[in-house]
């Protein structure tokens, strides 16, 4: 089994991430130089916190040309949470900071009306296949922590329900994102992860 590198840029748990993979089957390992991630068969962005500090320590750390080097060669890449909306073009959080533009809308605060942030457990809701989400249980409960969310797209593939119908996972060729955080989310984040473990298998 190949190697899946999760890009540690040295903004939060990113070891949480590690470990879930680990024990989705992976051979996980944090890097933070792309002599590291040369040859990964998978790539995973983490990320909790503030979209533009998170955005300026990857860009920092030289990370985020492995990112994009990663996604552009078609390997399998997962984002997740703030490593979801660092993909998007710009955040209403940060909006001097630029993202890494791989998806080309923004990414906005959560509604009036709602807490704000979501820091719940949700229900997702599939609104088209996806080979992440195979095999996962009806319904599928998992876990947020934001108060921003990608505006909605093409490329969704779940959403929550949160004061209106909030994007949660997204999918674009080799390229998939979540929302919510797998590595928190029990069985049903574990079997997500294995999906992008086989994912990453068959190449």
């Amino acid at each position: 089994m190949g190697l899946i590198a999760v890009l540690d840029y040295g903004i939060g748990n990113l070891r949480s991430a590690e470990k879930a993979l680990q024990k989705a089957g992976a051979e996980a390992r944090l890097v933070t130089s792309a002599a590291q991630a040369s040859g990964a068969a998978g790539v995973v962005l983490p990320g909790v916190g503030a979209f533009g500090r998170c955005m300026e320590a990857l860009r920092g750390s030289g990370l985020d040309r492995v990112a994009l080097d990663a996604i552009e060669a078609g390997t399998p890449f997962l984002g997740i949470c703030i490593g979801m909306q660092m993909l998007y073009a710009g955040s209403d959080e940060n909006p001097e900071v630029s993202g890494l533009g791989v998806f080309g809308s923004k990414v906005r605060l959560l509604p009036d009306g709602v807490k704000r942030p979501q820091m719940q457990w949700n229900v997702l809701d599939q609104v088209r296949p996806s080979p992440l989400l195979d095999g996962l249980p009806s319904p599928t409960w998992v876990y947020f922590v934001h108060s921003y969310s990608a505006e909605p797209t093409e490329d969704v593939v779940a959403t929550c329900d949160y004061g209106t119908s909030v994007v949660a996972a997204v999918e674009r060729d080799n390229v998939w994102a979540t929302q919510f955080h797998p590595e928190k989310s029990g069985p049903a984040g574990l079997a997500l992860l294995g999906n992008f473990v086989r994912r990453c298998q068959v190449g």
